[in-house]
């Protein structure tokens, strides 16, 4: 199928009304630097949350997802644990309140409230946090860059094209051709309006997509259900659960998914799984890494709001984008051998999203859904885009270069950062091999590093900016050599990485002074942590005999548990309801129900700044 007038002028008008908001929002971003990278603080909870869940809702993530699902079945839920998807549980129950609670505009500046602004390693340490966020800005921008372009190629074929413009391009760049045109767009809106156009063009991106997903999935159940068709698919396929080895064999009926499961490494699902939840465990333990999500936390009104918004993002996130992930994957699977998936290196399944939504969606329908789906590129760069932004104005030039820079000075820098982070982003991700590739070093590699140091800064007194420094440093510069030497699943190394890294944290920290006790203090009554803490408590308590320390240790680990197990009924739910799972279904339901029951006693009404 190709576009048809009334898509492209969806899309168009989509493109023209992003423009719109970049220009009407530019005069309220103006205000000052808050007011541009922060929304003033001032935006609700729900709308940041909205826009949270929208920068998620990304269109190279997605594309992943549906091969996932495609290939590995209801089973696919496990896999995004690689992020790990739950470590928004973690922060919704008590990360999210604490956090906020520092008042920063970035994960940089929060560490003047842990370390203090003297001592040996505190500006190491604020550099190194800069560094990797920068790494992880330029890195998430490399990766949406190469989903765009795969995905537009698809539905815009360069013969159409190359003859309207004026010089050549190789076949093999075609797609990034289509990248950066995408790019400029969500480039001039996000730079011009900030934080406050960003989320006004998340809320518009959402609607645009549930109305997409919930159409998708429709049209599947009933390509499924009215026309008599069955799915052909291996044993086991419709099972969530999983033993040792993954037991999924394809042979005879797409035998290049058995060549995948071989080449991404999960053939032992068992191992793989453990893997994942240790490393996501002590990674939603360390919070939120210094991107848009931690961006998005700051920009909250209050504790309270920031632990509200990060609960919401997965309720408005995980439904919507199964639906439509189901939903593709069954319209793939009904009429697979229409799909044409090949590629110089075999089967290649992520382009089932692009092409099933090319093959089987109808007209407006298909405007629908590829204008969400470029409005979720655009919105998760420019949620990147504003992160990158403030650490580089934030962090470095407030800081080092120009700290006495008047208003219209930082929003002109401002302005010269997002085309710089732009350009460096694009000129990457001509050097990245695939969507995979780049995402397993993010997850796997990177944030390898920078769990350890982020893990003891808020459980542990005597941990200090030394410490985090050489933490996070040797972290960062190990997954930066496995980057150059290794070729495998990253997860699987990424032991090694966390032991290097603690190794950094312990040396460093007994290689200089403690943190200075006023700072620990003030850390400690402000922010509230568990943990341990015992020296710095007795001091506090000392000083003021009334203060009530945090002894919601057990309380937010029950709550966690039981957010996880409604992370993952909200993750199955549609898959049921396409599938048309009943008794599945039901279980899934009444879970559900009892978890928001027990949560609304346990954790919304205790909820406090």
């Amino acid at each position: 199928m190709k576009l048809q007038l009334p898509d492209i002028l969806i899309v168009i008008a989509y493109l023209a009304t992003m423009v719109f908001i970049g220009l009407y929002m530019r005069k309220k971003a103006r205000e000052n630097k808050e007011s541009y990278l922060m929304g003033g603080k001032k935006l609700p909870w729900y709308m940041l949350g909205l826009s949270d869940a929208s920068d998620m809702f990304d269109i190279s993530g997605t594309m992943w997802m549906v091969a996932l699902c495609f290939v590995y079945g209801l089973k696919s839920m496990w896999i995004p644990w690689l992020w790990p998807v739950f470590n928004q549980v973690f922060m919704m129950m008590f990360l999210s309140k604490w956090l906020r609670r520092s008042n920063a505009n970035t994960g940089a500046e929060w560490l003047a409230t842990r370390f203090g602004t003297a001592g040996k390693g505190v500006k190491g340490s604020h550099n190194v946090v800069v560094i990797f966020a920068l790494i992880g800005c330029f890195g998430f921008l490399a990766y949406g860059f190469i989903g765009l372009g795969k995905f537009i190629e698809i539905f815009v074929p360069w013969n159409l094209v190359k003859e309207y413009i004026p010089f050549h391009i190789a076949p093999e760049y075609v797609a990034h051709f289509y990248g950066i045109v995408f790019t400029l767009f969500a480039m001039f809106y996000s730079i011009l309006g900030g934080l406050h156009s960003i989320v006004l063009g998340d809320f518009i991106k959402y609607m645009i997509m549930t109305v997409a997903c919930i159409s998708i999935a429709v049209i599947a159940m009933i390509q499924l259900h009215q026309n008599g068709n069955t799915l052909n698919l291996p044993e086991g396929w419709l099972n969530p659960f999983f033993g040792w080895k993954l037991d999924l064999d394809w042979s005879g009926i797409v035998p290049d998914a058995n060549k995948k499961i071989a080449d991404d490494g999960y053939g032992l699902f068992g191992i793989f799984f453990m893997m994942m939840l240790f490393k996501g465990i002590f990674a939603s333990l360390a919070g939120p890494a210094p991107n848009y999500d931690m961006q998005k936390i700051l920009s909250t009104r209050s504790p309270k709001e920031a632990s509200k918004m990060t609960g919401f993002v997965s309720i408005i996130l995980l439904p919507i984008r199964y639906s439509m992930i189901i939903g593709l994957t069954v319209l793939a699977l009904l009429y697979y051998n229409q799909l044409n998936l090949s590629s110089p290196g075999g089967t290649d399944f992520e382009k089932i999203l692009p092409a099933a939504v090319n093959s089987f969606l109808p007209v407006g329908i298909l405007g629908l859904v590829l204008t969400g789906l470029l409005g979720a590129f655009m919105g998760t760069f420019s949620g990147t885009l504003n992160a990158a932004q403030a650490y580089i104005v934030n962090d470095v030039y407030l800081k080092y270069i120009n700290p006495s820079a008047g208003n219209k000075k930082v929003i002109r820098v401002n302005y010269i950062v997002g085309v710089l982070v732009v350009t460096i982003g694009v000129v990457l991700g001509f050097f990245a091999k695939d969507v995979n590739s780049v995402l397993q070093w993010i997850v796997g590699g990177l944030y390898g590093g920078y769990i350890a140091a982020n893990l003891f800064k808020w459980y542990w007194w005597r941990f200090n900016a030394n410490g985090f420094l050489w933490g996070m440093a040797s972290g960062i510069i190990v997954a930066l050599v496995f980057l150059k030497l290794y070729d495998g699943l990253f997860l699987y190394i990424w032991p090694v990485l966390f032991l290097i890294s603690i190794a950094g944290c312990f040396i460093g920290t007994y290689t200089a002074a403690p943190t200075d006790m006023a700072v620990l203090k003030s850390f400690y009554k402000t922010v509230k942590p568990w943990g341990f803490w015992q020296p710095v408590h007795e001091e506090v308590m000392k000083d003021d005999p009334s203060f009530q320390p945090n002894k919601r240790f057990k309380l937010d680990m029950f709550n966690v548990v039981l957010g996880i197990i409604a992370q993952c009924c909200l993750t199955i739910l549609p898959m049921y309801v396409v599938l048309w799972m009943k008794l599945p279904l039901l279980i899934t339901i009444i879970v559900l129900l009892v978890i928001v029951f027990i949560l609304k006693r346990t954790w919304w009404d205790k909820l406090e700044d």
